[in-house]
């Protein structure tokens, strides 16, 4: 029995009119060698699969061609000159091909360099072939420089990678260089269709559309997949293959059945969301394939909340559209942000825990409680807002801030303070402070981080000493400025424990006062002058005297204790 070409073989391009998404760098070095203005080196980069060593052969059978030489030949895919033919099978002297990943070292390049100085034996040029050329030695590269440079007349190098960064700028600087694009859907879809026709295949649109999407651009996972689903076609003649068959093969979740448990999560229904889960997991769902059709999900409920209606797009069907437009409505790009990164985090995750559908499962949960997370503060901010009133229903505040840290983390601290005309009509909804039985008296701005110190507030008692500057300080207002280290929530905490101290509503202003300085500056002032005025106290000189090579460097005060 005669074996087959795979199809990725069979349908490879042989002329450049072939090549399915490069149509301009194909015609760009069609005209060159027509023009007789081609390089020394090419450098072909690309992702795999994309036609990096089917164009480098391309390039060689066009230079070497022998209708160039003979215009009575003729050559193309029908029928091709001997010398193509050659070129095709792998066999011509003059086309040397090189695997860069197996040979990487100076001895091997060495060996291409000797070859180079011979001229072709048939052919117009002798051409080197260096597939995956990034894998070559730092030693390699700098043998081949001089070559590369300034090769003989009749040899040309073509250099393809799928790591071009990984190439020193000396190698580049030297070559031209063209990136072959990944191939559209749209392309791949229409090229797949070809094949499929072609080859009697029985597959449904939908199927190929999938396989499209799955191969990521690329043209021979594409292609090789569609021989996977061909070949499962031809055991039941009749069959024709649906979508749900290549999302089985592929290990691949129902998209529909994904977003239906996207929206049980949005909803907080853990048992359904998990339900759903389990199908996918016995259809034999694969968990990194998962995890990536859920980040791709959440890219097109991101697309449908910042750019609007999704228009017609072979990547998503229009039941799916209308799934999407439903259940985006609960949905916000904090909430997509959040979701993003603990998928991320689960990918991760697959490298460390062997049982993979335990990390799923754990991963849902994390979502529903996630996206639960506002609507618990929500409720829990109503049930603080409630008690407040219940408490203090004749109070109708002065001079108090709008301002909701955990809502609006990076709003800046001036936002907290405002000017004492304004009034507000509503009590602070955060503050709900048990008011003591036991009032305190504060007269002083001392008496206030006293008190702060005695209830072990540290952080306030902090801010009074460093941050703050004191303007006025009367009874139930406090005029201040400060700096910028000044705690973002100081205003509110500030307000909620004079409360609780004193059993009295204070209002603390802002003052533009540029000359108040904070206790701990006027501390440090009052010390630097004791400090000086000791300096020169009889006792200091005495000191001096006694001690003539001892230096004095602070003073302190004798406690009483």
């Amino acid at each position: 029995m005669r074996e087959s070409k795979i199809l990725a073989l069979k349908y490879r391009p042989q002329e450049f009119k072939d090549l399915i998404g490069q149509e301009v760098m194909s015609q760009t070095i069609t005209n060159a060698i027509k023009l007789g203005k081609t390089p020394n080196a090419y450098l072909l980069t690309g992702i795999r699969g994309v036609g990096k060593t089917t164009t480098a052969r391309l390039i060689a059978k066009a230079l070497n061609c022998q209708k160039n030489t003979d215009e009575k030949i003729k050559c193309s895919s029908e029928k091709f000159c001997p010398t193509c033919e050659e070129i095709i099978s792998s066999n011509h002297i003059d086309i040397l091909e090189m695997d860069a990943a197996s040979r990487t070292g100076i001895d091997d390049v060495r060996e291409l360099i000797e070859n180079s100085k011979y001229s072709p034996t048939s052919a117009k040029y002798k051409i080197f072939i260096i597939d995956e050329v990034h894998m070559l030695s730092k030693q390699a590269f700098n043998g081949l420089l001089k070559t590369l440079e300034e090769p003989p007349p009749s040899l040309k190098f073509i250099l393809a990678t799928t790591e071009v960064r990984k190439i020193p700028v000396t190698i580049l600087s030297r070559c031209q260089r063209f990136d072959l694009k990944r191939v559209s859907v749209d392309n791949l879809f229409n090229h797949l269709k070809d094949i499929s026709g072609k080859e009697n295949g029985k597959i449904s649109d939908d199927s190929i559309k999938l396989i499209a999407r799955t191969s990521e651009g690329s043209v021979r996972d594409a292609i090789s997949l569609l021989d996977r689903a061909l070949i499962s076609q031809s055991i039941s003649e009749n069959k024709i293959i649906e979508e749900t068959d290549v999302r089985e093969m592929l290990g691949l979740g129902d998209r529909s059945k994904m977003i239906s448990l996207f929206r049980e999560v949005l909803t907080g229904n853990e048992k359904e969301a998990l339900k759903y889960l389990r199908e996918l997991i016995n259809n034999g769902i694969d968990a990194k394939n998962f995890l990536n059709d859920i980040l791709e999900i959440l890219y097109l409920f991101s697309r449908r909340l910042n750019l609007g209606p999704i228009e017609k797009d072979m990547t998503i069907s229009e039941s799916e559209v209308q799934m999407i437009d439903k259940y985006s409505k609960n949905l916000d790009m904090q909430d997509l942000g959040l979701f993003w990164q603990l998928t991320i985090k689960t990918i991760d995750d697959l490298k460390i825990v062997g049982n993979e559908n335990l990390i799923l499962e754990m991963y849902i949960m994390q979502l529903v409680h996630l996206k639960n997370i506002d609507s618990r503060k929500e409720v829990l901010n109503k049930d603080i807002e409630d008690n407040v009133n219940k408490k203090e229903q004749s109070f109708v505040g002065e001079n108090l801030e709008k301002e909701n840290s955990e809502n609006n983390l990076s709003s800046k601290i001036t936002n907290q303070l405002k000017n004492t005309d304004q009034i507000k009509k509503n009590p602070i909804k955060s503050l709900s402070p048990e008011i003591s039985k036991t009032k305190i008296e504060i007269t002083s701005f001392q008496d206030l981080i006293d008190q702060a110190n005695r209830e072990r507030e540290l952080e306030l008692k902090f801010d009074l000493e460093r941050n703050v500057k004191l303007v006025s300080f009367n009874r139930g207002k406090i005029d201040i400025s400060f700096n910028e280290k000044l705690n973002q929530n100081f205003i509110k905490n500030l307000t909620e424990k004079l409360l609780l101290w004193t059993g009295e509503r204070w209002i603390i202003s802002l003052s533009k006062n540029s000359d108040a300085k904070s206790i701990y500056e006027q501390n440090l002032e009052k010390k630097s002058s004791k400090f000086e005025e000791f300096k020169k106290s009889d006792l200091a000189k005495q000191m001096e005297k006694a001690f003539p090579d001892a230096k004095l460097i602070d003073i302190q005060e004798e406690s009483n204790d």
